[in-house]
């Protein structure tokens, strides 16, 4: 996999955060630095764990699922990107809490990031680089929540579905490419 195409699958994973952080930047009256770290830590940290989880996952299974991995990231980067367009089209905008402690940033973290662990069995299956993968995702993750935060607060909802809808094509197609590689090629 191509770092632009890494970069891609990157910016699909972090519009749940972005879309979450854009929630949190309406919650608040002034966006301190502070809270700008704590969110990009939180979303970027788990949304670069999450891959390594599922890879270590998928490493266990890969030989068993060697003739249809190509089929296995296909569905799951689809699955998770046909999610994201179906919630971005329902076009909700939900007030977030303006709370940044541990009890409202772990589980918002982990709810963003499952998709990621899917993500990083797919990246075993295809034998991808997973310590560049991780950095890569978690950086990307990390710069777009803190952008996110200063978005919402500055110009509200306006760009949140816009986000979810945008990462979840980027994951069906990334998983389209992927099947047609792999189906063609092979």
């Amino acid at each position: 996999m191509t770092i632009v195409e890494l970069l891609l699958i990157a910016v699909g994973l972090s519009m749940d955060a972005f879309a979450v952080a854009v929630s949190k930047g309406l919650s608040v009256k002034r966006v301190e630095p502070k809270q700008a770290l704590i969110t990009g830590l939180w979303f970027g940290g788990f949304q670069a764990l999450m891959p390594l989880v599922g890879y270590l996952l998928g490493v266990s299974f890969a030989d068993i699922v060697q003739n249809i991995d190509h089929w296995i990231a296909f569905l799951l980067l689809g699955a998770i990107g046909v999610s994201m367009i179906r919630e971005s089209l329902k076009g909700e905008c939900e007030r977030a809490t303006n709370d940044f402690g541990v009890k409202t940033m772990l589980p918002l973290a982990v709810a963003t990031s499952i998709d990621a662990m899917a993500v990083g069995v797919s990246f075993a299956f295809l034998g991808n680089d997973i310590s560049l993968s991780v950095v890569i995702i978690g950086i990307t993750t990390l710069l777009l929540s803190i952008l996110g935060l200063y978005v919402g607060h500055h110009f509200g909802c306006r760009y949140k579905s816009k986000a979810e809808l945008l990462g979840g094509v980027i994951l069906v197609l990334m998983g389209v490419k992927i099947l047609v590689e792999h189906t063609l090629i092979c």
